[in-house]
């Protein structure tokens, strides 16, 4: 049994948001870079050359990519051996996101209460999912959300009877609907199978995932470019005004679900769709 210390989560977990919000994965700037050089119309060449510029001088200026930095979202797999000393997992996580936005200066987005809505001034507490796997280790991802795409995802409990295009058409009337809202060009997270909760979870997922890394099952690698392809042909653009721009990438998960149902979630990540992943 290996043991790790309550203060060494909390220590992670704050140092992540804080990277998170800074700095976005390399293979993700890399994709915005091929946008801007795909572009050939004056103005949604501009808009990318903006968005890069921006993620530039976020790093020379060592503030946030965005002013929205986002309701934290964790995903924890915990190893089975690993014994947590000295305090409780979720209040250490809560704890590293308390300082991490506070010592990072960054934006406080969360209320206490959906009605309500009292800021709680600290952006906890974070929405955590953990699961129990094998090893003594854990494997930490903080990836904060920004609502501006949050609120353009979308659910559908199709019945077996839809097939595949009915999901593609699916997924790109998700992108019409949004249009410019979620800041395009965008990374589309999508669930597949499970349950309503579950398919919702794995399009968050799928958001986590890096946007170079295609689905491991090849018949799902064909329909992440199959959608990527359809999305890009909306001519939604940057920013939503037009050009070949509108996605960066399509990530799915999928899981087993049901005879009679199949749910289907698109999570909508705007073109800084952050996440950074730490093992202990």
């Amino acid at each position: 049994m290996r043991e790790i210390k309550a203060n060494e989560i909390t220590k992670a977990i704050r140092e992540m948001c804080i990277t998170a919000n800074k700095i976005l994965p390399e293979d993700l700037c890399e994709e915005i870079e091929k946008g801007l050089q795909s572009e050939t119309d004056e103005l949604p060449k501009s808009i990318m050359k903006t968005i890069s510029d921006n993620l530039s001088c976020a790093k020379e200026l060592d503030i946030p990519i965005c002013q929205d930095t986002g309701m934290a979202v964790v995903f924890a797999e915990i190893g089975q051996d690993v014994h947590i000393v000295d305090g409780g997992f979720e209040a250490a996580v809560n704890e590293g996101i308390r300082q991490g936005y506070t010592e990072g200066l960054l934006r406080k987005s969360v209320v206490g209460d959906p009605l309500n809505r009292v800021n709680t001034n600290d952006n906890t507490p974070a929405v955590i999912h953990t699961r129990i796997v094998a090893g003594d280790k854990i494997k930490l991802t903080v990836a904060p959300k920004g609502f501006g795409s949050e609120n353009m995802s979308k659910i559908k409990m199709f019945t077996p009877s839809a097939g595949v295009d009915d999901i593609v058409d699916f997924v790109v009337d998700t992108v019409l609907t949004a249009g410019g809202n979620p800041c395009p060009p965008i990374v589309l997270g999508v669930g597949i199978g499970g349950d309503f909760e579950q398919c919702a979870i794995l399009s968050k997922k799928a958001l986590c995932r890096s946007v170079s890394v295609r689905n491991p099952d090849p018949f799902y690698a064909e329909l992440e470019s199959k959608m990527l392809k359809k999305v890009n042909e909306t001519n939604v653009g940057p920013q939503g005004f037009g050009g070949k721009t509108t996605a960066l990438a399509v990530n799915i998960e999928k899981s087993a679900t049901h005879i009679a149902g199949l749910p289907v979630a698109v999570n909508v990540g705007c073109h800084v769709t952050r996440h950074v992943v730490k093992i202990l």
